[in-house]
């Protein structure tokens, strides 16, 4: 709340804070007694089981090994292809699992290990994950961001952080740790915005050393850092002083890997496997919604797809970058940060229907100034990923969440007062709200109803991560022109 805070609106604060918190981590509870992804589907299983296997490799081989194809480590059987940090942070786990139930996590006999005792154990290592930094992560940049707002607002725009629906399905239904590197971002977003760059650089390299996507965010954080550090009284020391900060933390995370080329080499070959094509499934980008007019895949060889995506994605995030070397601010930053996010889900080599979860996040940062922005990219994200949710048995929590958010997300408007009458609320943000959800819905309810046709097996997935594309595409275009009219001083863009 603006100005100084008394006693009580201190106490009053922080019981909202703790109640929001309490609901959030409640919600993720509920969530992981559903199924998750491969269960019970031998003889690869899913990602629940990739999870379980690096925490295997990472406690029962040495550290040299990882990411090798070796007796013990097969790397046609979920091998690790995260960066170092998830490789350390699967032996804490490792660590802890071993400690709780040895058989869970034993080499090599241990594959398709479902016990209810290990699945409650694996849900809580997720749960804590989330607990002990994804949330105190979201309350800093809340407090550092919104610490001109009302409660009401503070307590709104958290929620919105928290219980993102589609984070949630992912991570605790689905199974992924994702909580970690978009806590770290966070984190780091809330660091700079404070003014702490230092910090804020370990944070986000940290975040790159957790999840290679993350890397979503780097072009938005090397334009806002450099903006600010070229205006400084030292501009030389300011980017020495960031620069060492990165090599420092990049040094720390890779050292058991840097005794020699060939070792570092062989983590970057599993970082960036070409191999698997420039989609997996069927994912909303430019790239997949396209393909049902342009075979891409048979068109090009994978190299040439490679360059290609990456050129249009260098082409598309080179605007949110410019913007801020010329005229860094806080808000164009995090703009920046979903604007890089868009270029990189719609048009990079090898993006996952899970990355949607990377241009969401500054968008739930920014909620409470552009709530129908957020809105209609959470309808997106959920609707293109509701095939992927399907068959992992996630058909009640996907439909249980996406209810609760909108009420949670539609309470601002519901709290206006009742004299503004219906054509002054509703605009053409409601209208597309509206038409949205009402095509996704009747592609989703075709999806579960219909018989799949045998010439054409995926055509509803296509069809739905096609129009979910294209509206992707319209968002991105809206919030460049909005981060450009920041530096113009125009809060509104028609």
């Amino acid at each position: 709340m603006a100005g100084t805070p008394t006693h009580a609106n201190r106490v009053a604060n922080f019981c909202v804070v703790a109640l929001i918190m309490a609901f959030s981590f409640w919600i993720r509870i509920l969530v992981s007694f559903h199924p998750y992804s491969g269960a019970g589907s031998p003889p690869r299983f899913g990602d629940y089981e990739a999870q379980r296997h690096w925490m295997e490799i990472t406690l029962h081989t040495p550290i040299k090994e990882w990411y090798r194809n070796t007796t013990n480590n097969d790397l046609q059987y979920w091998g690790l292809d995260y960066p170092p940090l998830t490789a350390y942070q699967s032996l804490l786990h490792g660590l802890y699992m071993h400690a709780l139930e040895p058989e869970s996590v034993d080499l090599n006999t241990s594959h398709g290990y479902e016990t209810p005792s290990s699945k409650f154990l694996m849900r809580w290592t997720v749960l804590l994950s989330d607990a002990f930094l994804f949330f105190p992560a979201s309350l800093c940049f809340i407090m550092a961001y919104y610490y001109k707002q009302m409660t009401k607002e503070l307590a709104w725009a958290l929620a919105m952080i928290l219980l993102q629906p589609a984070l949630i399905l992912i991570d605790h239904g689905h199974f992924q740790y994702n909580c970690i590197s978009l806590g770290l971002s966070i984190g780091a977003t809330a660091a700079i915005i404070s003014g702490k760059d230092g910090l804020g650089s370990v944070l986000f390299c940290l975040a790159l050393n957790h999840k290679q996507m993350s890397a979503y965010f780097a072009p938005a954080f090397f334009g806002h850092l450099f903006g600010k550090s070229i205006r400084c009284h030292s501009p030389f020391f300011a980017v020495l002083k960031l620069s060492l900060a990165v090599i420092v933390t990049f040094a720390a995370c890779w050292w058991p890997f840097l005794y020699s080329k060939e070792s570092a080499f062989m983590v970057l070959t599993r970082l960036a496997p070409l191999q698997r094509g420039i989609y997996e499934d069927y994912v909303a980008n430019f790239w997949c919604g396209s393909s049902l007019i342009i075979k891409w895949k048979q068109m090009f060889s994978p190299v040439t797809l490679a360059y290609l995506a990456m050129a249009a994605t260098v082409f598309a995030f080179i605007p949110c970058v410019m913007e801020q070397i010329l005229s860094p601010s806080r808000k164009g930053f995090l703009f920046a940060m979903l604007n890089s996010s868009f270029a990189f889900y719609l048009f990079s080599y090898q993006v996952h229907e899970k990355s949607i979860l990377l241009p969401l996040l500054p968008a739930s940062l920014l909620a409470l100034e552009e709530p129908q922005l957020y809105k209609l990219m959470t309808s997106c994200a959920m609707f293109s990923m509701f095939p992927l949710l399907r068959r992992d048995g996630l058909v009640i929590p996907y439909f249980a969440l996406s209810f609760l958010f909108f009420l949670l997300a539609n309470w601002p408007m519901l709290g206006q007062r009742k004299e503004h009458n219906l054509a002054n609320r509703l605009t053409i943000w409601h209208f597309m709200e509206l038409y949205i959800f009402l095509v996704g819905f009747i592609l989703i309810l075709a999806y579960m109803v219909l018989p799949t046709p045998t010439r054409y097996p995926y055509i509803f997935e296509a069809c739905i991560t096609a129009f979910m594309s294209v509206h992707l595409v319209i968002f991105m275009v809206y919030a460049n022109l909005k981060q450009w009219s920041i530096s113009y001083g125009k809060e509104k863009v028609n």
